[in-house]
């Protein structure tokens, strides 16, 4: 498949703004600069258009990075070659670099001309265990080993997207370094879809101090797809934006027997279906969700070897989504309860085990509200400051129980299409418009400027 016609156009557009983004820039982005004495700071609207013009020129980088990525992609704490990729760039960037942090997170330091206070930009890196297929001319051929399975590795969650956004970002600002009033950390952070039995990126990098040395101050961050928003708007909502995730693992344990005579044992496949069943009760008979949205579902089950033979042992795990706190450890004691009751009464037993989970990514409202012009102005019409929560998880939300912080979403899905075909993240078939490429950039940077500009005044 070739370039879409709104990526070919902002790809034609770089030779027409190349000239004047070398006039409006300071220097070379990697060559460090000090404000001149008594230079007057640039207005507000006059770094806007240093960024729109920088982003424009960059974007044919940001397309070819993005599908470079894409077809290499990487399961969660082993980006090698991803984090190399964009070390690389930052430094030749001018950033300031440290790598390994959380193993292979990336962290780049800007310092502006100007004093001021320190905004952090965040793009997750790894990718999914799905086999890709969108016929893409960069699709993945990759192949990995998860869960002691060799699968097939795709970027089908949109992080090949949230990478080139943030490398072009940085781009963008290291143009503009000498009228930044404060600094600017560029954070690429392993493992955001979570290892079972380890800390997802966030957690891990935060313990290792992503966010000191210099303190952030306030956060940003997006997320391509999660709904079917045309490519280019950008959506999102004062405090909970994203669901809280727990996810539980099940193991039922009956006695073997041979599939004839199954009253000689315990049938672990039918008590491990009862709890699937059990469980759905739950969410849909047992807590109040007229108060907030809340989820359960078994995302696997596995037991048996034999079309005769009645296993022994059933695993299945799941996911939990959740609002509010308290329904959250209600529901979480209720999922307990009802697969071992269901268990014992069928004379098996459940061990139930259930993860710490990501928190809810909440928006700070105050911050919110600040910044909801800035996205306004690069999205216009296609803005939405208001959008319903989503169930789906971030672990985004550890850095917004840190500092204040602001995640947005930005629709990928072609304009004109069908929102009931769209091929949702996760899909093999995820193929995510690059004309939304210009507008995470543009975003990026401008949520960067206006809060670095504002704080400083």
């Amino acid at each position: 498949m070739g370039r879409s016609a709104a990526t070919r156009s902002g790809i034609v557009l770089v030779s027409a703004v190349a000239i004047a983004v070398a006039a409006a820039a300071e220097g070379a982005p990697g060559r460090p600069e000090r404000a001149q004495e008594g230079r007057p700071m640039p207005t507000i609207a006059a770094l806007h258009d240093r960024i729109d013009q920088a982003a424009a020129a960059v974007l044919a980088d940001v397309v070819a990075w993005r599908r470079d990525l894409h077809a290499h992609p990487e399961l969660g704490y082993e980006e090698v070659r991803t984090s190399a990729f964009l070390a690389e760039r930052l430094r030749a960037m001018g950033y300031t670099v440290r790598t390994g942090v959380a193993r292979t997170g990336v962290v780049g330091l800007l310092t502006g001309g100007r004093p001021g206070p320190v905004v952090a930009l965040r793009a997750d890196m790894d990718a999914l265990p799905v086999a890709e297929e969108t016929g893409l001319p960069f699709a993945s051929a990759a192949r990995g080993v998860y869960a002691g399975k060799e699968v097939g590795l795709m970027h089908a969650c949109g992080h090949d997207f949230h990478m080139a956004m943030l490398l072009g970002a940085g781009h963008v600002l290291a143009s503009m370094k000498a009228d930044l009033a404060g600094a600017v950390k560029i954070i690429f952070q392993p493992a955001e879809e979570g290892i079972a039995g380890e800390p997802g990126g966030a957690e891990a990098m935060i313990r290792e101090g992503v966010l000191e040395n210099p303190t952030v101050d306030a956060m940003f961050g997006l997320h391509v797809g999660i709904t079917p928003e045309e490519a280019g708007s950008i959506t999102f909502r004062p405090r909970g934006l994203m669901a809280a995730g727990n996810t539980f693992s099940i193991v039922v344990k009956g006695r073997q027997t041979h599939g004839a005579i199954p009253w000689a044992g315990t049938d672990s496949i039918v008590v491990a279906s009862q709890i699937v069943l059990g469980l759905q009760t739950v969410v849909s008979r047992q807590i109040d969700i007229t108060e907030a949205p809340a989820v359960v579902t078994v995302g696997t089950i596995e037991g048996g070897t034999r079309h005769n033979i009645v296993p022994g042992e059933v695993r299945m795990t799941g996911t939990i989504r959740t609002f509010d706190p308290g329904m959250r450890a209600e529901i979480l004691e209720r999922v307990r309860r009802t697969a071992a009751g269901i268990a014992e009464s069928a004379g098996a037993a459940a061990d139930v085990r259930i993860d710490e989970g990501y928190p809810v990514t909440w928006n700070d409202p105050a911050l919110t509200a600040q910044m909801t012009p800035s996205l306004r102005r690069v999205a216009a019409a296609a803005f939405n400051p208001n959008v319903k929560p989503t169930t789906t998880s971030e672990d985004f939300s550890y850095y917004g129980q840190k500092v204040p912080a602001l995640f947005f979403f930005l629709g990928v899905a072609p304009k004109g299409s069908d929102p009931a075909a769209w091929a949702a993240n996760h899909s093999p078939k995820f193929n995510p418009d690059e004309s939304a490429l210009i507008t995470g950039v543009r975003a990026l940077a401008s949520l960067a400027v206006d809060y670095l500009s504002a704080a400083s005044k």
